[in-house]
């Protein structure tokens, strides 16, 4: 059996999600059926969201405990290519604080608790129990990978792993001297106006917004295309008259980000959904 292959049929059985990662530790990209996305995504580790496709092309979100697909024939060439195997650390409960360098790591022994260390090619993984969002460059050679992510696997790693703290959450929280972290790097706006205005009473339009924030919040799967469809719902009912202020997008960037949206991907969804309505 390919080794890539036994390692990670061990690791799910762990209930560790896994996929096989390419030349450049690298997911392997979409099938032509599912290029950008167009199957809808595959939302989570059982595969039951509206994607079917056997294959594993969706990065993070392909990762499975279920060993008949990690041994599938539609994963049999991936791991033929393989160069190593990566896991989801959200899917396994887990958060990854990947140390890139010796700055990095000297600073997180002085400021993180003790916690599970696995060496890298350049540094180390310090792993906690616990979830979160994921972010690059949260500091100067530091990255955290947890939901919506994947790390390599290097092994079991040494120490007792401790309890996600409060310091490396905070690493995500932007500084209030900045904008809010829905606007920090924002490179859209809000619609002019020059529609007619449906909204009768300021009420109206907040209680649109806050439904909207729901229902980003209460995803459990495919989230990249909830918050699209909720910011093409929201500009197509609340967009045109000019009501709908920088204040309003804040607080859909900001639940889209609580569910580990990156800003990029919010610009990019407002900017598709405005370009939908033709606005």
């Amino acid at each position: 059996m390919n080794e890539h292959l036994h390692t990670a049929l061990r690791l799910a059985a762990d209930g560790v999600p896994v996929l096989p990662l390419r030349q450049g530790k690298g997911p392997f990209g979409n099938c032509p059926t599912c290029a950008k996305n167009a199957c809808g995504g595959r939302p989570n580790m059982k595969h039951a969201g509206s994607c079917r496709c056997p294959g594993v092309c969706h990065a993070w979100a392909a990762a499975t405990t279920i060993p008949a697909v990690i041994a599938s024939p539609a994963w049999a060439a991936a791991w033929r290519q393989a160069i190593c195997v990566g896991y989801h650390p959200g899917g396994a409960g887990l958060t990854v604080v990947d140390l890139d360098n010796e700055d990095a790591i000297a600073w997180a022994h002085g400021a993180l608790p003790a916690t599970r260390t696995v060496p890298t090619t350049r540094g180390e993984h310090w792993i906690y129990q616990g979830t979160m969002g994921s972010a690059n460059a949260v500091r100067p050679g530091i990255d955290i990978k947890s939901t919506m992510s994947y790390a390599r696997w290097l092994g079991p790693g040494t120490g007792t792993m401790t309890d996600l703290p409060d310091a490396v959450r905070a690493l995500t929280v932007k500084k209030p001297a900045t904008a809010r972290p829905a606007l920090h790097g924002v490179s859209v706006s809000v619609p002019v106006g020059g529609g007619k205005c449906r909204h009768r009473t300021p009420a109206y339009l907040d209680r649109g917004i806050a439904m909207a924030e729901q229902r980003i919040s209460e995803a459990s799967s495919a989230v990249h295309t909830t918050v699209y469809r909720t910011f093409l719902a929201v500009l197509s009912t609340h967009g045109r008259c000019g009501c709908l202020t920088d204040a309003h997008m804040a607080r859909l960037f900001a639940a889209a980000q609580a569910k580990g949206e990156t800003v990029r991907h919010c610009n990019d969804a407002w900017a598709n959904a405005r370009t939908a309505l033709g606005m």
